[in-house]
């Protein structure tokens, strides 16, 4: 399943100086460090890496389905 992140830890993924990206959705978490649309951890200049993601879905102009395709490297601590 991968790693336990707590909210603490997610906030040093947040793809700046050279640092993985990560974000949380719905529990999981996943890479988005080589995802054309999170380039240095922003994705399209309104979602930052480095947190959760869950309660800014219903904002986007699409679903959760974009999630299957990344890498889960782990679940995000309640």
């Amino acid at each position: 399943m991968g790693k336990t992140f707590s909210r603490k830890e997610l906030v040093n993924f947040d793809g700046k100086d050279s640092r993985p990206a990560y974000i949380a959705y719905n529990g999981a978490v996943y890479d988005v460090t080589d995802n054309m649309f999170w380039a240095e951890g922003t994705h399209i200049q309104s979602h930052s890496a480095g947190i959760d993601l869950t309660a800014e879905i219903d904002n986007a102009p699409h679903g959760e389905e974009v999630f299957e395709g990344l890498n889960k490297v782990g679940v995000l601590e309640d």
